[in-house]
Formats: C-alpha cells, sequence, structure tokens
C-alpha cells in the first residue's frame, strides 16, 4: 500500500464546499479506480490535510490518466487559497484500527 498526502490552505468560508467535493471524488475512486480510501483533516495550523490510499503508486497513476469529468475537482480548485506539492508515502506500519472510524 502507498499513501498519498496532500496540503492545502483554504479560503475562508470555502471548507465545507472543499470537503463535500473531496468526498465524491474518494467515492468515485473508490467505485472505479481501485482506491483504498482517503481521510481529510483540520490541522491546528490551519493546513487542510487529505490523504489517500492507494494499492501502489501504478494504480493511482492509471487512475488519474482516465479521462473523466467532475465538477467537484472546480469546486476544490474553486476553494484552494494555496496548494503544496503532494508527498508520496510508503507505508511502514499500519496500526489504525477500523474500529476508530466509528
Amino acid at each position: 500500500m502507498v499513501v498519498f498526502l496532500y496540503r492545502w490552505r483554504l479560503k475562508s468560508g470555502m471548507e465545507q464546499q472543499f470537503a463535500d467535493a473531496w468526498a465524491v471524488v474518494t467515492k468515485y475512486h473508490l467505485e472505479h479506480s481501485k482506491s483504498l480510501g482517503s481521510r481529510l483533516h483540520k490541522g491546528s495550523d490551519g493546513i487542510h490535510y487529505g490523504y489517500a490510499c492507494w494499492p501502489d503508486a501504478e494504480t493511482r497513476k492509471e487512475a488519474f490518466e482516465k479521462p473523466f469529468e467532475m465538477p467537484e475537482f472546480g469546486l476544490m480548485r474553486e476553494a484552494i487559497e494555496e496548494s503544496f506539492p503532494a508527498v508520496e508515502l510508503n507505508v511502514l506500519n499500519d496500526l489504525i484500527s477500523a474500529r476508530s472510524n466509528a
């Protein structure tokens, strides 16, 4: 498994728009692209952090190369004030319990 970490500074008042669009995009990839899901967080530093899990980097690359149009991408871009480069993380230990989602 590989994880991609994303970071953004969002425009004030547009956080919910971004979160709703993020959820739609994640659900699409869960259903159509072999994604393993994602989480979205707001840090105490005001930065929003998202991470998406994939079986491997090639599966993610193939998913993003497929032509598809989603208005949610535009809604996400509209809400972003500043975007930071994505970081690929290789999982060394995975000790998050499924119970933690409750």
